[in-house]
């Protein structure tokens, strides 16, 4: 069924930002579970998985977008390396995932067709990439500290080092805690904010805080503690793509918050709890028409 609250209130700056893309949330199910699709990635099996898959890992995901793909997953360090998916991150069948040890990294790009690639989060966002030329995919886990070291424009930059061109590509961020609800230290706020502030390196935490206020739709907000705001990282990662000539068009955000909506997601800010939800894609083989 189709979302319905893709208008919701705490969602209209994105609306107002991206405009009128064409994009559909849909709520599937497998099993009686809910997941999230989105319409820009209708042509690759994908989903952001909610808390009720819990404690299914990718090795069984897998089985609710294809079934014969090749799984692969990381160990999540909340950096800026982007992998292709190969033997150091490859779920090996009939070996227990648990016992398996993954390469360190916070992203993953295939290569080939019938690859499945996932990140978990809990209120970090994870961003789903696909080629619509190539077809090959990348799944990326975007905290603030890997939005800090621009892990998605490393992504994208992996896709064009496989020869991909930024046009082709479509990005959608998944489920993850919104800025509303947020707080950091404006420490943090101007770390990640510097990756969009021209000539960040001269600036001060101040004057950096000062340009993202100023922006049309500004990704901080003022919070009651002294020295905190909040901040909206999902925002700075679309301003990231905007940077790199990547149109609104090609972009999507999912309307949903991990910690305002406890019936689907998990989040550690609100419980406190190393729970995660899987997100995952896969790629697929070319058309006639890009042949």
């Amino acid at each position: 069924m189709t979302v319905a609250d893709t208008n919701s209130q705490k969602f209209n700056q994105y609306d107002q930002l991206l405009g009128e893309n064409n994009v559909t949330w849909y709520w599937q199910e497998w099993q009686g579970l809910p997941y999230l699709t989105c319409s820009l990635l209708e042509t690759w099996p994908h989903g952001f998985f909610t808390h009720h898959f819990w404690p299914r890992t990718p090795a069984k995901l897998v089985d609710v977008l294809y079934p014969t793909a090749e799984v692969y997953r990381l160990k999540q360090v909340h950096g800026n390396t982007v992998l292709t998916a190969g033997k150091d991150t490859q779920i090996q069948p009939h070996h227990p995932e648990a016992q398996q040890t993954y390469a360190e990294a916070d992203g993953l790009l295939t290569e080939k067709p019938e690859q499945a690639v996932w990140v978990c989060s809990a209120d970090c966002v994870p961003v789903l990439i696909a080629d619509q030329k190539t077809r090959q995919v990348a799944a990326v886990h975007a905290g603030w500290r890997g939005t800090a070291a621009k892990i998605v424009p490393v992504a994208l930059a992996g896709f064009q080092a496989q020869g991909s061109q930024l046009s082709d590509l479509i990005l959608v961020l998944g489920p993850a805690i919104a800025g509303e609800v947020y707080q950091v230290s404006e420490e943090v706020a101007a770390q990640v904010g510097a990756t969009i502030v021209p000539e960040s390196t001269k600036a001060t935490t101040r004057e950096i805080l000062d340009f993202l206020d100023r922006l049309p739709i500004s990704p901080v907000s003022s919070d009651p503690e002294p020295e905190k705001v909040r901040l909206d990282v999902r925002l700075i990662n679309i301003l990231q793509l905007e940077q790199l000539g990547i149109t609104y068009q090609q972009m999507a955000i999912a309307p949903y918050c991990t910690y305002q909506e406890p019936d689907y997601f998990f989040s550690y800010r609100r419980e406190k709890v190393k729970k995660v939800q899987w997100s995952g894609i896969v790629s697929i083989t070319k058309s006639d028409d890009d042949k």
